[in-house]
């Protein structure tokens, strides 16, 4: 069983032409971005919305379970299996960082989190967010001048 660090076991898990394309298009949207900052506060409203791989996991497995519920006690006892399978499934991923749809989710391009907010800071930057952070403002220099 494979441990990772919690903000890395997804692209840990994913293959890397995967990881590469996310990436690959992340880069091209900044470059983009950074030739035409006026979009920049839409593509961070647009980001506000994105669902990550957690979430989009989530809301998959609470469908097919709820399906499964129906259709186990509507039809037929049998389709009671695939809550469970989804439960596992469900237990899989947060142990491993790795769960039977995540290879699919990731081909179709859902990313983490830590993905995301990488994005979100780097527009930031281009859009000027840091400029008037000084030295002295840095939160660490802050805490030295609290200490002595």
């Amino acid at each position: 069983m494979a441990w990772a660090e919690t903000p890395y076991r997804v692209t840990e898990h994913t293959a890397e032409k995967i990881n590469w394309r996310i990436e690959e298009e992340m880069r091209e949207r900044l470059n983009h971005y950074a030739l035409y900052p006026e979009g920049i506060n839409q593509r961070l409203q647009e980001l506000d919305e994105e669902w990550d791989i957690e979430r989009t996991l989530e809301a998959n497995a609470a469908s097919f379970s709820l399906a499964g519920l129906t259709l186990g006690l509507a039809v037929n006892r049998k389709f009671l299996l695939l809550p469970l399978a989804v439960s596992a499934f469900l237990l899989q991923h947060a142990i491993q960082g790795w769960c039977p749809p995540l290879p699919l989710f990731r081909r179709l391009g859902v990313r983490t989190q830590h993905e995301i907010e990488t994005e979100r800071t780097a527009l930031k930057i281009l859009r000027g967010d840091f400029d008037e952070i000084s030295h002295e403002d840095h939160p660490a220099t802050a805490v030295n001048t609290v200490q002595r």
